[in-house]
């Protein structure tokens, strides 16, 4: 059999999928451990229970200024600031890509300018977001809305755009007007690939988050990485950017969840 022909099912993906990360934490504990067992004051690497050490104290210890416990205040204000984020430019991507897609005129008119602001580095806007917008929470949602905004709009914009001319002709012998095209026929199809583009936004939009905590913030998973950076504490770091990418993973997975439970014509024969 060819392995392009190979079908896997959900257990052995999960298998599959599960083996390259227990090696990764294999090989860094038995790392780890020859380092400690070399220096035991080795902060590079830390093992286990200096991780679960320092973190016990930022789960469970208040903040003395605020009374907040450290840890989920800060995965608090950066999932507030990265929903809000996300939800504008989901917004702004749903509206401006369906009438970009459908109606050439707009398209001659906006196309350009979205394109322009989608190539531009949106790091390179930081400063001129804080001077704008000032240090609060404006400018650090604004810079993912114009991180992952654009792109998302250019995709939903093509998709609508390569929907078959058939289904267009066809809902105006039917009597569909522009409106009606847009909300019936376009609006339905671009829903599945609107989820996917989130998906694939959800990536940049933590790289913007952590880029605006880290700046200018005093609260936040990125501004705390940045802050303990300077101690050399790998032990509050490396657990802070494990929870990243849990949240990340856990924000994925439900987006893909609902989109095959909500379109699942979208997704043909996934197993």
């Amino acid at each position: 059999m060819r392995l392009v022909n190979w079908q896997i099912g959900k257990r052995d993906r999960m298998l599959l999928g599960g083996a390259p990360i227990l090696l990764i934490l294999i090989g860094y504990l038995v790392i780890a451990s020859q380092r400690h067992a070399a220096n035991p004051s080795d902060k590079i690497l830390p093992l286990p229970s200096g991780m679960a050490s320092a973190m016990g104290a930022l789960l469970s210890t208040p903040d003395p200024l605020t009374g907040q416990l450290v840890f989920w205040a800060d995965t608090l204000a950066s999932l507030q600031r990265l929903g809000l984020g996300l939800g504008i430019a989901t917004l702004l991507a749903l509206v401006l890509g369906l009438v970009l897609g459908a109606l050439p005129m707009v398209r001659a008119t906006i196309s350009p300018l979205v394109t322009g602001i989608a190539v531009i580095p949106p790091i390179a806007l930081l400063p001129i977001l804080f001077i704008a917008l000032g240090l609060g929470e404006t400018s650090k949602v604004a810079l993912i809305v114009i991180g992952i905004a654009p792109v998302m709009i250019r995709d939903i914009a093509a998709h609508v755009g390569a929907l078959p001319r058939e289904q267009i002709i066809k809902a105006q012998t039917l009597g569909a007007n522009s409106w009606q095209i847009i909300t019936r026929v376009a609006l339905p199809q671009a829903m599945p690939r609107l989820l996917q583009a989130m998906r694939l936004a959800l990536g940049p939009a933590w790289v913007f988050l952590i880029s605006a905590e880290a700046v200018a913030s005093d609260i936040g998973l990125g501004y705390r990485i940045f802050l303990v950076r300077r101690y050399l504490s790998m032990d509050v770091i490396i657990p802070y950017v494990a929870w990243i990418a849990l949240l990340a993973i856990l924000l994925d997975v439900t987006l893909a969840a609902v989109s095959r439970r909500a379109y699942p014509w979208a997704h043909g024969s996934e197993h």
